[in-house]
């Protein structure tokens, strides 16, 4: 099937301008108990064969599993589409929460390198991000791993997630920054200069500083972790999803919230679309450097999501959906 596509200059390469978020296959949405690997190569598949040729997973999404069947669908699929992964955040399950941790040395990412390639089944990794900035290591010590790992041929462009304007900067002066990414929809707009990073940080205008850089924005969470789509309640949410976790999604913020989710519905009608295609077309009309990667374990939420590729905003409809009131909440 045919698809819009956008380049990305570091690789030299179109790709489809709607890529797949491969994580909640495996992690954070579901529990270990329930994860399904056929089912995540069954729409893993079904994205390859839709005409999406940009996925992105994590060595930390349920420690390596998440990989691992990403490289299962390659290997039976037979498809080369560009694979991003990560290295730099690790994640575990304590108690029923997901705990968070970061590790930045050198060493721990060369060696999870070596071992996203081989879960991965290729020979070279398209797209490598640094997942989070290790606090405890200098950014310079970690992007410098970065790019030994490029100079060795392991990976062919480097990329960053949820930083700022001023580490993007601090990173470019040692090597190319191919790509960052970060949270960014229709409910979390820090991106555009107006708010933090995940620590806390000064954003800046990340979708500009890329822009003008020659790198790609990769928006992950385009629909909210879902609430965006009108189709996923927080009182919905099973023990041990991650949601549950997130002020956005607890008591009366998240009451707040379904403002914004009415809004992106009265156009999503005038369209005759869902409210997912229209809050990624909204996400895709913030530039052509901008490819979103939503997630889904179900073919009916991917083909609404492709139905974003056939919509087009008019002025009046990005003026109402720009206008919309502010995520009431934490991003975490």
């Amino acid at each position: 099937m045919s698809h819009p596509t956008r380049r990305i200059p570091a690789l030299d390469t179109d790709v489809s301008a709607l890529g797949f978020g491969c994580m909640g296959i495996s992690w954070a949405y579901v529990a270990e108990a329930d994860r399904d690997a056929d089912a995540g190569v069954a729409i893993l598949r079904e994205a390859l064969d839709s005409g999406i040729t940009f996925f992105d997973t994590a060595d930390a999404y349920a420690a390596g599993h998440n990989e691992q069947v990403v490289g299962r669908a390659l290997a039976e699929s037979g498809a080369s589409p560009v694979v991003a992964t990560k290295a730099g955040l690790v994640g575990e399950v304590l108690e029923g929460k997901i705990v968070m941790s970061r590790n930045g040395r050198p060493e721990h990412i060369r060696a999870a390198c070596d071992a996203s390639l081989q879960r991965l089944g290729v020979e070279v990794i398209d797209l490598y991000y640094l997942h989070r900035i290790d606090p405890e290591v200098p950014l310079a010590e970690s992007w410098g791993a970065y790019a030994e790992l490029a100079r060795a041929g392991k990976i062919r462009a480097a990329g960053l997630s949820e930083v700022s304007v001023a580490q993007a900067e601090l990173a470019q002066a040692i090597h190319p920054v191919a790509a960052i990414q970060s949270e960014f929809s229709l409910w979390a707009r820090d991106a555009q200069g107006t708010g933090r990073t995940a620590d806390g940080d000064d954003a800046g205008d990340l979708l500009a500083w890329t822009a003008e850089h020659d790198a790609i924005f990769v928006p992950f969470s385009p629909l909210g972790r879902g609430f965006l789509t009108g189709r996923v309640k927080a009182d919905d949410l099973k023990p041990g999803d991650f949601r549950t976790q997130l002020g956005r999604w607890t008591g009366d913020a998240a009451a707040a919230n379904q403002a914004i989710v009415d809004g992106v519905r009265q156009v999503a009608d005038r369209h005759g679309v869902t409210p997912a295609a229209i809050a990624l077309a909204w996400v895709l009309a913030q530039g052509d450097h901008v490819i979103p990667i939503p997630g889904t374990t179900k073919s009916a939420n991917l083909q609404a999501n492709l139905a974003a590729l056939t919509v087009t905003l008019t002025r009046e409809d990005l003026a109402e959906l720009d206008g919309l009131p502010p995520a009431v909440g934490g991003r975490y």
